[in-house]
């Protein structure tokens, strides 16, 4: 349903969640979401392009998220790697269709739209804080404290 792509954003913007005040290495945002590191740098610099991290290089440096939790959407993340796109207009462009979509595409773009409504209500910040499960988002991976360098952060 979504790609692997916009799977791996969504797992390292978790990750940044739940440490917001830390800048976390690239190589251990891979270690916590199971993401291969180079992949993995690629997909950090779509979203630092889009605006929703932020890095530092070199030692001590890192990737945060560059705007509270609460306030960045699931939409938000998907868009910054890919799209979730409505169906306006026959695909096939079938001119008899005129305005209207077939059942087939109808029942796409139903689809489309209630994912974009869905992902557009859920925060960050939702995900950590949800009431009905005891675990966090990368539950286990996870330690309360980070160390990089011999130093701890957290």
């Amino acid at each position: 349903m979504l790609s692997q792509t916009t799977e791996y954003a969504l797992r390292a913007m978790a990750c940044l969640a739940l440490q917001p005040e830390s800048l976390v290495p690239t190589n251990i945002v891979a270690e916590r979401t199971r993401v291969p590191g180079n992949y993995l740098a690629k997909v950090l610099q779509q979203l630092a392009g889009a605006g929703l991290i932020a890095g530092r290089r070199g030692v001590g440096g890192g990737y945060r998220l560059s705007k509270p939790a609460e306030r960045i959407t699931l939409l938000e993340i998907i868009n910054a790697v890919g799209t979730l796109q409505r169906i306006e207009t026959c695909p096939l462009g079938i001119s008899t269709h005129g305005p209207m979509l077939c059942p087939l595409h109808r029942a796409l773009d139903d689809a489309a739209a209630a994912l974009i409504a869905k992902f557009d209500g859920v925060t960050l910040q939702s995900l950590i804080d949800d009431p009905r499960t005891p675990s966090k988002p990368l539950c286990e991976t996870v330690p309360a404290t980070l160390t990089v360098g011999g130093k701890t952060r957290g």
